[in-house]
């Protein structure tokens, strides 16, 4: 049975991953600040994980080998970058959306199988060349996680694991809000046929849920 573990899992995004790779019969194991009665429902494991707090971070172990690792969590607060209070929240999103995953990635690359794959959900607006304005916390912060997981494909190449930051779209969650132009389901299901796709031959790369490229 094939294990995945899958951060940010108690709504959302990941929630629907956890769904799933659940109902096709892999072994998951779900992280979560606080467990929902919809992860619940699953009977997946549920770990707890802040990414905000960086002693969790470091303190947190898998006790198996990993097929697949989802670095799915993620904040949009703040918007407004003005002010002390905006600073700080500015900082909590950076650990969060970028400095956690990736110190959660690298200390889990050790229990990576061979032929396993990471997998960081990123966001079209990190991207530099295609940058419109607007959000710049938001954008900065996906920037940044797309850097770490385009180092961390350098290292994780060597044990032939493969690293990916993937785009899901704009998806109707709290974050991407009831305008959004697609459903989790259609977005997870267009990323795991990607994720099945994907070989070594990709790592480092920054792609949408239809496996086309994003300018960095």
């Amino acid at each position: 049975m094939p294990n995945v573990l899958i951060t940010g899992a108690n709504r959302g995004i990941g929630l629907e991953f956890a769904r799933q790779y659940s109902a096709d019969g892999w072994d998951v194991i779900a992280t979560a600040r606080r467990s929902s009665p919809e992860l619940d429902a699953l009977g997946v494991t549920v770990e707890p994980l802040d990414l905000s707090d960086a002693d969790a971070v470091a303190e947190f172990s898998a006790d198996r080998q990993l097929d697949l690792f989802i670095a799915n969590a993620g904040t949009s607060e703040p918007k407004e970058t003005q002010g002390p209070d905006n600073a700080r929240a500015w900082q909590a999103m950076m650990m969060v959306n970028a400095i956690g995953p990736y110190q959660l990635a690298k200390a889990l690359l050790p229990h990576m199988s061979a032929g396993g794959k990471m997998i960081a959900i990123s966001s079209g607006m990190g991207s530099i060349a295609d940058n419109s304005g607007g959000w710049v916390p938001y954008r900065t912060a996906k920037a940044a996680l797309n850097m770490a997981w385009s180092s961390l494909a350098i290292e994780a190449r060597k044990r032939g694991v493969t690293c990916v930051a993937l785009s899901p779209g704009w998806v109707k969650t709290r974050m991407g809000g009831a305008g959004a132009e697609i459903t989790p389901e259609e977005s997870v299901t267009d990323m795991r046929s990607l994720i099945d796709r994907l070989t070594t031959d990709d790592s480092g790369k920054f792609l949408r849920r239809n496996g086309s490229e994003l300018p960095w």
